[in-house]
């Protein structure tokens, strides 16, 4: 046989085109041997019939943290089976290349994750128990080792490059000495020889440490100077590896001094930069006009730049457990209560009942509704600084700890209490739903809030006193337009991808946001559903370098593809297919996204990852991607 598998009859989207052809697609030993019309069937072990199904290269997931949940499920399952086959580790400045670097009782691995990524301990705990390599050299020959499913894309993280270099303690408190600093950059130096595709930062002012005695201490990268990043990004640059930075959105100045960096005309050399994120603000809609315009600027042969904000494929909602989500970070007073364990409910009561503390939490609920001031302007201007608005209109119910509040907003709920603490018979009508309380568990919440219960503020504060985490609730913080958010999707300035697989684990879902990017282009055209598609697998193996090894489907690539029906695409409803259940391979709840269908087959290096839409038995047992280096 001269192939191993031939797949007939399929609509080619390789990567490159502007539109797809319909011809055959063959394997051997792990690569595309040939690609043509009425390919012999006779020559092949395997006969795929893809007629009416979509082929295209493995998907890229750009932004992830799956560096930890790869090491629980090393297929990777929850990003194959919505087609995606790469995935780029060790964002946002965090990761484990330099293996668990325990220190005199610190655990920075739990502790730099715990809160910014909103991930449980005991999860953290199990990935560092795992954790054998101390050097990015073991970390890439440890993949080799593994069952993997998709390839992973590593980077060096620089919060774990500073503790490396100058110990947790200095690291969060002092500027590096100046042989401090060159060990870094001889660390990183050695990590773009060893074949690392890049290096992330992070400078958002409301990432912190999650463990003691560091909890109002931000994860180390945070306390770098413009002439560390400098220094550090150079390395970078002469290697012309790829540098994804979270920039310090509070400073629009640093923001543009920091993002100029990526300028070829000013250092000699374009610097690959991507950053999070062209996102559509529900708080602030300018930021992605912004945004954008001030990629286009940098990227001008004005500047030479070379670089890409990252847009996410997907309404932007974050879900809550009570306090704990990662917009409560922003807010000092939201701040203090996702500062305690998740496991700590005393001291979340504790706090909750502390007066001082309820006054702080009415100072930060109020600061821009009453009065006049700056604040109130912004918010008037929706240019806000902040992510959530604090407004109970805006948050809405899931079915916990009442699944007759599901879909209500919290000012529903609110409304319907005040007409009912002012007619406790319940005779009188409301505005939205008829008569008083509407089953006994709502009668027995409200029986349990102090009447009259006071103003919204106070309503709010007794709700996450007298449920804690089992009150769920969500909030849509950006791209809640498909028209504004499609227009930074698809803008030649960005990179789709800004996903967050395998973190926030209870917080968001976008493992399938490729697939939502695919279908928001499906219902303009075929021919934007093969530009996205390039902008999806091509364009970022071109960015990350790895061009030559995945990203099209051209005879000696990696055979990393994938088919997708197309008619279950166009009624794929991602928000009626995201689930919140236990996860037994994290042992923890989680939310997930469940596109059956739509994906039918993955093969990655050849082999069937993904067959008649379910998980093969070769998947996390055979070892089928591998850590992609330059």
């Amino acid at each position: 046989m001269a192939w191993d598998t031939l797949i007939k009859n399929a609509l080619v989207f390789d990567g490159c085109a502007d539109a797809p052809v319909r011809q055959d697609v063959a394997i051997q030993d792990g690569k595309v041997a040939e690609v043509g019309p009425d390919l012999d069937a006779a020559q092949a072990a395997e006969v795929v019939d893809a007629r009416g199904r979509w082929l295209m290269p493995g998907l890229w997931d750009i932004h992830t943290h799956l560096d930890l949940e790869v090491e629980l499920d090393p297929g990777l399952t929850e990003v194959v089976r919505h087609g995606t086959t790469t995935a780029v580790v060790a964002n946002c400045s965090i990761g484990v290349p330099f293996g668990r670097q325990n220190e005199s009782g610190h655990d920075p691995v739990v502790s730099c994750f715990a809160r910014v990524e909103n991930i449980p301990k005991s999860v953290l705990l199990r990935v560092a128990d795992r954790i054998t390599w101390d050097n990015p050299k073991a970390y890439l020959e440890h993949f080799a080792e593994m069952p993997l499913g998709a390839n992973i894309v590593p980077m060096i993280p620089h919060s774990m490059l500073r503790i490396e270099a100058m110990g947790i303690e200095r690291a969060i408190t002092e500027e590096p000495s100046a042989e401090e600093l060159q060990k870094m950059e001889g660390m990183l130096e050695q990590a773009m020889k060893d074949g690392y595709t890049g290096f992330s930062t992070d400078s958002l002012p409301f990432h912190y440490l999650s463990n003691d005695p560091h909890r109002k201490k931000r994860i180390p990268a945070n306390y770098s100077s413009y002439d560390e990043v400098k220094r550090l990004t150079n390395v970078v640059r002469r290697y012309g590896r790829v540098w994804q930075a979270t920039p310090e959105k509070d400073n629009p100045i640093n923001v543009i001094r920091w993002f100029m960096l990526s300028s070829g005309r000013f250092f000699g050399k374009p610097l690959k930069l991507t950053a999070v994120a062209a996102l559509d603000v529900v708080t602030n809609r300018g930021l992605a006009r912004l945004g954008i315009a001030l990629t286009r600027v940098i990227n001008s042969p004005l500047v030479k730049g070379h670089f890409r904000l990252q847009a996410l494929a997907a309404p932007f909602r974050v879900y809550s457990d009570g306090p704990i989500t990662p917009l409560s970070e922003e807010l000092p007073a939201l701040r203090e209560l996702n500062e305690i364990d998740l496991e700590d409910k005393d001291a979340r009561m504790a706090l909750l009942d502390d007066p001082a503390y309820r006054e702080r939490f009415r100072k930060m609920w109020y600061h821009d509704k009453k009065g006049f001031s700056l604040a109130r302007i912004k918010r008037w201007l929706r240019i806000m600084d902040d992510s959530l608005s604090r407004d109970l209109g805006d948050m809405v119910m899931t079915d916990r700890p009442l699944p007759i509040w599901e879909g209500e907003t919290l000012q529903d709920i609110y409304e319907r209490l005040l007409d009912w603490q002012a007619r406790p018979s319940g005779r009188g009508r409301t505005r939205r739903t008829g008569l008083g309380p509407r089953n006994e568990g709502e009668a027995k919440a409200f029986a349990s809030i102090p009447n009259p219960v006071g103003d919204d503020c106070e309503f709010f504060l007794h709700l996450l006193r007298h449920f804690d985490m089992d009150l769920r609730w969500y909030v849509l913080a950006a791209n809640d337009d498909e028209t504004r958010m499609a227009r930074a999707l698809f803008d030649p300035q960005t990179l789709p991808g800004f996903n967050d697989s395998g973190a926030h684990l209870t917080n968001m879902a976008y493992y399938d946001a490729n697939l939502r990017g695919l279908q928001i282009a499906q219902r303009r055209s075929v021919k934007d559903v093969a530009y996205h598609v390039g902008r999806l697998t091509r364009v970022p193996a071109e960015f990350w370098g790895c061009n030559q090894i995945v990203g099209t489907i051209e005879p000696g690539r990696q055979a990393d593809v994938i088919l997708i029906d197309p008619v279950a695409l166009s009624i794929y409803d991602s928000d009626a297919n995201t689930i919140f259940e236990y996860r037994e391979v994290v042992d923890a709840e989680q939310m997930l996204n469940r596109s059956d269908g739509v994906v039918t087959d993955v093969w990655i290096a050849g082999i069937r990852a993904w067959c008649d839409s379910k998980a093969s038995e070769k998947l996390g047992t055979t070892r089928m991607g591998r850590a992609l280096t330059v």
